[in-house]
């Protein structure tokens, strides 16, 4: 436990963009899978594990892996494929280097359920996002919350994440 005399209080204005951040982290992620919902009949949380497939080499990713990029657990994520598997938009094969881990393939019903939600998710983005931001804001958003990442997310995703910024 951190002495009271230990701590670094936040000031007014961390405060305030604290609260913001915490209201961006709670709301933001509603609205996208409100649209998703609407427009797709899938989750969020459902729309990131097939556009993250997508965009793997070989349109293929180790389930384990998948788990810590989306920060779900592989019981969560198991259920999430096999209602995908269901759909007809994923596919589970064995890892052909590595015998104990089981990969996440994408169907080409699944690539183009992602093509067709793609457009309205971008566009909900950019509603809430990009919209309300300057050119300038953008990108210090980016730098900001790549520094975040960096600090909170598994190594691989801040690797990732820092290699997209560069």
């Amino acid at each position: 436990m951190v002495d009271n005399k230990d701590v670094r209080w936040l000031d007014a204005n961390e405060t305030q963009t604290w609260l913001d951040l915490w209201s961006t982290v709670a709301w933001l992620p509603a609205r996208l899978d409100a649209q998703l919902r609407e427009d797709a009949g899938v989750s969020l949380a459902e729309y990131h594990v097939l556009s993250q497939i997508s965009m793997a080499p070989d349109r293929r990713m180790r389930l384990s892996e998948l788990a810590e990029v989306t920060n779900t657990t592989l019981s969560h994520l198991s259920r999430v494929v096999s209602r995908m598997e269901r759909a007809g938009w994923v596919e589970r094969a064995p890892d052909p280097n590595d015998g104990r881990s089981t990969l996440g393939v994408i169907t080409d019903s699944g690539l183009e359920k992602v093509a067709a939600m793609a457009p309205g998710h971008v566009a909900a983005v950019r509603h809430y996002v990009f919209d309300n931001l300057t050119a300038t804001q953008a990108l210090a958003l980016g730098d900001a919350t790549s520094r975040i990442v960096a600090a909170v997310a598994p190594t691989r995703v801040a690797r990732a994440t820092q290699d997209a910024r560069e």
